[in-house]
């Protein structure tokens, strides 16, 4: 797969379309044997990732199968347990996305590989992108809630004791 990807510079008749020396991007056998390696690598987090998910919906039907069938009236848990299960089911979905992404990453970029397809190549790097669009804000939002919980508890620490 020696191709060269030239992305805004479509129009070789157009001497102001031609694109500078440096702009042009080329796959060469380093690249593609390195793309083959990391989507190797992205396929087995994705297939374990899969496997963790439905450990995770059979551990939480479980969970909740077993603490429906022993509740007791005048035991709470602090928190209403439907808020807990929309809490779970929210963060499977975040990390089916996560490992979904990472799945068609990898299928994505066996497939631009072998057929040598630019298009396919394109797609690939959109699922790559989106990963770790979806990684990074899920970091972001761990750093704020982490802050918010220390400064919850810094404050609840301050007020004196008795009131």
């Amino acid at each position: 797969m020696h191709a060269k990807i030239t992305d805004r510079y479509t129009d070789k008749t157009d001497p102001m379309n031609q694109p500078p020396e440096n702009s042009i991007i080329e796959v060469t056998p380093i690249t593609e044997k390195n793309l083959n390696i990391s989507r190797k690598w992205a396929m087995f987090l994705a297939v374990v990732g899969f496997i963790v998910l439905g450990l995770m919906i059979f551990l939480g039907i479980v969970t909740g199968a077993f603490l429906a069938a022993f509740k007791s009236e005048d035991v709470t848990l602090g928190i209403q347990e439907n808020i807990i299960a929309v809490i779970f089911i929210v963060l499977l979905l975040i990390y089916f996305l996560l490992v979904l992404y990472l799945f068609r990453f990898s299928k994505s970029a066996r497939d631009a590989i072998q057929n040598h397809d630019r298009k396919k190549l394109e797609k690939t790097f959109r699922y790559l992108r989106k990963f770790f669009t979806l990684a990074g804000i899920l970091v972001i939002s761990a750093i704020l809630i982490y802050f918010l919980i220390l400064i919850i508890s810094g404050a609840s620490l301050s007020l004196p004791k008795g009131i």
